[in-house]
């Protein structure tokens, strides 16, 4: 009995630890990144593991009742809100941000999907998805060339 309480113990050490780094690189990427949204994307990313892995491991720690059910409850809804909650807030960015050129590039909704006949859903007239003279080649937005 006493060897189950000590791989109870580890395993659920173990998965806190994991939230631990996890969180340890989320913050790491937080404070590197420069661009909102690449920020947001390691805070959501990080949030979302990281509090998985350590209510996980407060679970196995605390052995299978009514305790750790509600911390599964606590997961779940982590897993739902905090996606939902950082998409709405990129939206918001992007659909305020004055200078979204910089960053990202917008695509248009009636452009065509990978494999799609080109042509179909093209800029009028110019056979340009994006409407950015490239002619819908993919390029990298400026000052994200990973040269710095």
């Amino acid at each position: 009995m006493i060897v189950l309480e000590w791989a109870r113990f580890l395993i659920g050490g173990g998965l806190l630890l994991c939230g631990l780094g996890t969180f340890i690189i989320e913050i790491i990427g937080v404070f590197r990144f420069r661009y909102v949204l690449n920020r947001m994307h390691a805070a959501a990313i990080g949030d979302t593991l990281g509090i998985g892995f350590a209510l996980l491991g407060l679970i196995v720690i605390s052995g299978f009742n009514f305790t750790s059910l509600k911390l599964f409850l606590v997961i779940v809804f982590l897993w739902f809100s905090s996606p939902v909650s950082s998409h709405l807030i990129a939206r918001l960015e992007v659909s305020t941000n004055e200078e979204s050129g910089k960053r990202y590039r917008t695509r248009r909704l009636d452009a065509p999907r990978m494999g799609d006949a080109p042509g179909k859903g093209d800029a009028p007239g110019t056979g340009d998805t994006f409407g950015d003279g490239t002619g819908g080649a993919a390029r990298e937005p400026e000052g994200q060339s990973g040269k710095e």
